[in-house]
């Protein structure tokens, strides 16, 4: 069958679910009432959902959750977490209920920067360019003024505008590297705008420029974007206590276990294919927090990884030490982030979850996500270094194999009794429901 299809954004979306169902299920009837089960009761809302982009043909789940007993600078919160992978929840959760005890987390924004370029070609003489983007400086701000003025009121504009020579890399290849700060926003739309904008300044001021010969006006401007790489929009979180007090159930001797806590921080730090594991344990902190709250979790996720290789190789985000009898935990991150505009103020469950956070500012917000990110790694790493990372995980995967295999209560009750002796995987699970039904 041809699946080629002209116009597929013009139709309905009624006629896009039966153009989908009929080309590409068995079951086409099946199929377009899975996608119609999934729609919100309330027309008016199901409408916003089908607006955030295109195409929209119905709404995909993912649960949200609450890591409650987040002590960060002396105030509490209770964090919401989006995400579905199995224990991220109960392990932000029990990791700071154990630093809620022991002081919390202490955290500080180091910086807010963030970055946007004009990349261009310029063939002449570099000196010319260079005397050029300086005598026109006055002229990016002024043409650009009508972007800046209402972020200026709020704290935010154009910090520096400067001229990059990366004709080293690519022939004749030049760059205006920018840097913004665009307040409780994360102010992607605003920086777009004035990188746009002083490209039309770098192309019409050329033309006039006295100095410049004819081939040195003819200024290409080849892209006008922001980065998200962020290596100075930085926060810091931080959790210390002195070694003793560390003992609990499962960490019998504080010494050992701080110990062996530092040591599997440094081989993180040494090793990129331990490195790659021990950031995505923070990012499932982080990122669950920033989809929560309407953010740009891609973004981030990009920004952060290359933070961890800042220095040619690729290392943990997070780092541990042991000074005066106490262990000290801490992180350092780029991030981008808002609390106002984009689906901030659009999503009902984003705005629920930002008023929850108290309606924090964006610098805020940075401290809590931080938090959590650093939470989750305390929580992966304790587990990893003393009863190891499947016990929770996999008594927090069961309820996953108890729905595949749609078990029954009372079979939940005697699977979950079941494995309170035993040691629980999928095939172990799915043979004792096997028997069970026998």
């Amino acid at each position: 069958m041809n699946q080629a299809i002209s116009g597929f954004s013009k139709l309905s979306k009624i006629e896009k679910i039966k153009w989908i169902a009929s080309t590409y299920f068995a079951n086409a009837d099946a199929a377009e009432s899975l996608l119609r089960s999934y729609w919100n009761s309330d027309e008016k809302l199901q409408q916003l959902h089908d607006d955030f982009i295109e195409n929209t043909i119905t709404n995909f789940y993912l649960p949200m959750g609450i890591a409650p007993n987040f002590v960060i600078n002396g105030r509490t919160y209770s964090v919401p977490m989006v995400i579905e992978e199995s224990s991220v929840v109960a392990a932000a959760s029990k990791a700071a209920k154990f630093w809620a005890s022991r002081g919390g987390f202490a955290t500080e924004v180091i910086d807010t920067e963030k970055i946007g370029q004009v990349h261009f070609l310029f063939e002449g003489d570099t000196t010319k360019l260079i005397r050029f983007v300086s005598d026109i400086q006055q002229k990016f701000r002024e043409n650009s003024a009508f972007l800046t003025q209402n972020m200026e009121k709020r704290g935010g504009g154009i910090r520096t505008i400067e001229l990059r020579d990366k004709t080293a890399e690519i022939p004749h290849y030049f760059q205006l590297h920018a840097t913004f700060e665009t307040a409780d926003s994360m102010g992607a739309n605003f920086i777009n705008s004035c990188l746009e904008q002083f490209a039309k300044t770098l192309i019409g001021e050329a033309e006039t420029w006295l100095d410049f010969n004819e081939k040195e006006r003819d200024i290409k401007v080849v892209m006008s974007i922001l980065s998200n790489y962020v290596p100075d929009c930085i926060v810091r979180a931080e959790v210390s206590c002195l070694i003793e007090d560390l003992a609990e159930k499962n960490i019998p001797d504080p010494r050992a276990f701080a110990e062996k806590f530092v040591l599997a921080t440094e081989i993180a730090h040494a090793e990129t294919f331990r490195a790659v594991t021990h950031n995505k344990g923070i990012m499932n902190g982080i990122d669950a927090v920033v989809l929560a709250t309407g953010n740009d979790f891609r973004a981030i996720e990009a920004a952060v990884h290359a933070y961890a290789a800042r220095d040619g190789k690729y290392r943990s985000l997070s780092r541990a030490a042991i000074r005066d009898g106490k262990l000290y935990f801490w992180l350092e991150v780029p991030l981008a982030l808002g609390t106002v505009g984009g689906l901030t103020s659009l999503h009902p469950l984003v705005k629920f979850a930002l008023e929850l956070l108290g309606k924090p500012s964006a610098q805020e917000l940075m401290q809590i996500v931080a938090a959590a990110g650093l939470a989750q790694n305390f929580a992966a790493l304790r587990s990893l270094t003393t009863t190891g990372i499947q016990e929770g995980h996999m008594k927090m995967h069961l309820n996953n194999i108890l729905n595949q295999y749609n078990a029954t209560d009372e079979e939940r009750e005697k699977v979950r009794r079941h494995f309170k002796k035993h040691a629980i995987s999928h095939a172990a699970a799915v043979s004792y429901i096997e028997e069970l039904r026998k």
